[in-house]
């Protein structure tokens, strides 16, 4: 069966390569570490920017490695 073709539910449940793994691992830890940055208060206004840019860039990562499958 071709993985093109494979439905959203279908490729959530697929198993995910493990390297991928390790990305949607990186990518939560850097998505926690911006929302964690952009949380504390009295932080100047460009380290609140770059959290908010690597909380986006951590999410994307993780969701583009939640539904990479394995295929031959």
């Amino acid at each position: 069966m071709a993985n093109n073709n494979l439905s959203i539910i279908k490729r959530l449940s697929a198993p995910t390569p493990r390297i991928f793994k390790i990305f949607r691992t990186v990518g939560l830890l850097i998505a926690a570490a911006g929302g964690a940055i952009i949380a504390v208060p009295s932080m100047p206004a460009i380290l609140v920017s770059i959290a908010g840019y690597l909380t986006v860039a951590g999410s994307v990562m993780t969701a583009v490695s939640q539904v990479t499958v394995e295929g031959n």
